[in-house]
């Protein structure tokens, strides 16, 4: 499949359906063109308004050239470092929510680190107990991360990095590392 063929999405006010949508991307290899749709690219896509952006395909997408156009709520960082950190001072100045990918990916991780625990343990834990786990790790980090943002009056992704730092800092002390 032509990669150029790939680029950019579309739009429709009303809504689209996405099983009709996957339909046309089988039989064409894209989602443009699709009836009754305008074609956009993927810049455009980024600046439409919506609740809820979650940018899951590429990094560095949202830098000072676009931030401000932004009309989101809510980010969620699907991709690895989406934002620029000059736009997350854009962003967190207008208001929009950024929950960044170091705690929006860390699922993932942290699902790997399950199944490393399994592996050493010779166990096979239950779908559900594995939900159940990551679930309340995943809100709690959540949480914990939310406090810092609201007590320091930082964006969330500086809030998650105090966070982390302070836990190596403290793993430190802890091994006797530091005085």
């Amino acid at each position: 499949m032509n990669k150029l063929k790939n680029k950019g999405g579309i739009y429709d006010k009303k809504g689209l359906d996405s099983i009709k949508v996957y339909e046309h991307r089988q039989k064409t290899g894209a989602v443009s063109n699709y009836p009754k749709t305008d074609n956009i690219t993927n810049a455009e896509l980024l600046e439409l308004p919506c609740e809820i952006l979650v940018p899951s395909a590429l990094g560095g997408q949202i830098t000072r050239k676009n931030a401000d156009k932004i009309k989101a709520k809510v980010i969620v960082e699907g991709a690895n470092g989406p934002t620029s950190p000059f736009a997350d001072d854009i962003l967190y100045d207008k208001g929009i929510f950024v929950i960044p990918d170091i705690l929006a990916n860390a699922a993932g991780v942290t699902v790997s680190y399950f199944e490393w625990v399994q592996n050493i343990q010779k166990l096979f834990w239950k779908e559900d107990d594995v939900n159940r786990s990551l679930d309340e790790i995943m809100t709690r980090a959540f949480h914990e991360v939310y406090k810092i943002y609201k007590k320091e009056k930082v964006n969330m992704r500086t809030a998650a990095y105090m966070l982390a730092i302070s836990r190596v800092a403290a793993a430190k002390r802890l091994r006797g590392i530091f005085p």
